[in-house]
């Protein structure tokens, strides 16, 4: 499962809310909201987000097995 919790203390250490993402930046509140109940995103998005920030991707989301996927 990938989770974006990572964001958000990179916005909080980076110094940007997320007001600042969507009037300064264009972010929109639907891709704020697929971001805070871990949806998918595109990989455009993604280094969007890495290329406002000035950070890695891994400062922006973490992956962990879901053991429950039925995947093998």
């Amino acid at each position: 499962m990938i989770s974006y919790e990572p964001l958000y203390a990179t916005l909080k250490e980076k110094g940007v809310s997320t007001y600042k993402l969507i009037n300064e930046y264009g972010i929109s509140r639907s891709l704020l909201d697929r971001l805070k109940h871990n949806r998918p995103i595109s990989t455009v998005t993604l280094n969007d987000l890495c290329s406002i920030l000035h950070c890695r991707v891994e400062d922006v989301l973490v992956f962990t097995e879901d053991k429950d996927s039925g995947i093998k």
